[in-house]
């Protein structure tokens, strides 16, 4: 677990402190990764095993058409597992890819959290995807007519340093209490609401 139960249950009651600021409903999400990229990995070790044969070449025993091939193929399975250790795939991985897929983990976390239907719009993702020090705050029409992406930004940069850190649950605690100050001042409270859960989804 990437936060413990005493680190999620703290997160959930800062969340429910906001939210008694705001008529926004905040909700967040902790991946502990976005994709496997198991189809990356498995293309780095295919083309890394099509260089056995030349590499034969300057070896002074020859091998058979049979026994070269079995290494070839021994060498695909060595480095397609090889590569699923986390820091090696992280270096084969683009960096593009990386936050194309945990963008559109994000995106379809807010509609799978019923973030969409909100009373007013008024829905508020906080996304974190770990592995790719990713985070995203996602944010319903009702609120982006009065928080634009650019004021998010400065609370998301904080956050993502705080997951390089490997301080996830302080980071989700700053975030947390951030926005809260935002929304309290552009979006404040004029009704008791709790429409959706508070605690954190873990996926």
């Amino acid at each position: 677990m990437l936060l413990d139960k005493q680190a999620q249950s703290d997160l959930a009651d800062a969340i429910t402190k906001q939210e008694t600021r705001t008529d926004a409903e905040l909700v967040t999400v902790l991946a502990r990764q976005a994709d496997d990229y198991r189809y990356i990995t498995t293309l780095w070790a295919a083309l890394l095993s099509l260089l056995v044969p030349a590499a034969l070449l300057f070896i002074p025993h020859w091998l058979s058409s049979l026994e070269a091939l079995m290494l070839q193929w021994g060498v695909l399975l060595v480095l397609a597992v090889l590569f699923r250790f986390r820091p090696l795939q992280f270096r084969l991985v683009p960096r593009s890819l990386q936050r194309q897929r945990a963008a559109s983990l994000a995106r379809s976390a807010f509609l799978q959290q019923g973030l969409h239907h909100t009373h007013g719009d008024t829905g508020v993702l906080i996304f974190v995807s770990e592995a790719e020090h990713y985070v995203e705050i996602l944010a319903d029409q009702g609120i982006a007519r009065h928080v634009d992406d650019a004021q998010w930004q400065a609370i998301v940069n904080a956050f993502v340093a705080k997951v390089k850190a490997g301080q996830v649950a302080e980071g989700f605690q700053q975030c947390v209490a951030a926005c809260g100050d935002k929304l309290a001042e552009h979006v404040p409270a004029t009704r008791e609401k709790n429409e959706l859960p508070n605690h954190l989804v873990i996926l």
